[in-house]
């Protein structure tokens, strides 16, 4: 049982999502043709992103908790990871478009704030692949969506809301509950400061990650 532990919680991660969303009044399942177009594309550059990263040795994989498929030098779950995270994301977003009528106000100086200081992090950490590269990219799709005037709104608030699924899932990943992290990172690498067991990157690099997934999603639909 110990090898299905990662494919347990990409399964646990994306099975309510899935059952809510064919509920009568506000279907996700109708827009699943924008959703998968969306998430094809986000999920191949970070898989792409992925293979480079583990063949660098900026983390790796515990093979203890593992089915032992592969596709290339990532494991099966590390696939579906881009799939089922992106789902769940994705209809929190959709569902709060239902529930929430009047989304709270953004002030246009947090995301400012926010680029501004991974741009400085990003150039401060430059000799550091994952801290570099994610704070990096993060700060131009920032710019790009302040440029556009897209809206912060939805966006923010159902990425505050899959926060804690986020602390438990990748907590999990992480060693968290467990004897030992089933992803494991290099620390020379990254910045070495770590929520609980997650590396700090990596919630920036889920927002990236989220944010591309709905943004295109939404793009799709209309």
């Amino acid at each position: 049982m110990k090898s299905y532990t990662y494919l347990l919680i990409d399964i646990g991660c994306i099975l309510v999502p899935f059952l809510f969303s064919f509920y009568r009044p506000h279907p996700f399942f109708k827009t699943w043709r924008s959703f998968w177009k969306a998430n094809l594309i986000v999920a191949l550059f970070f898989i792409l992103w992925d293979m480079a990263f583990t063949n660098m040795g900026v983390w790796g994989f515990n093979p203890d908790y593992l089915t032992g498929v592969h596709i290339g030098n990532l494991p099966i779950e590390e696939i579906l990871f881009f799939l089922c995270i992106p789902y769940a994301c994705t209809f929190t977003y959709f569902s709060f478009e239902y529930l929430i009528k009047t989304p709270p106000k953004v002030n246009p100086m947090i995301p400012a704030a926010w680029t501004g200081l991974l741009i400085f992090l990003a150039v401060m950490y430059h000799d550091r692949w994952y801290t570099g590269l994610t704070f990096a990219l993060l700060a131009v799709y920032l710019i790009v969506r302040q440029v556009l005037k897209m809206p912060w709104s939805l966006l923010l608030t159902a990425y505050l809301a899959i926060l804690p699924f986020f602390f438990l899932s990748n907590g999990l990943l992480t060693g968290s509950y467990l004897d030992a992290p089933i992803v494991w990172y290099n620390d020379a690498e990254n910045m070495g400061f770590r929520m609980f067991t997650i590396p700090i990157e990596d919630s920036m690099y889920g927002f990236l990650l989220i944010g591309l997934n709905i943004d295109l999603y939404n793009w799709f639909r209309s």
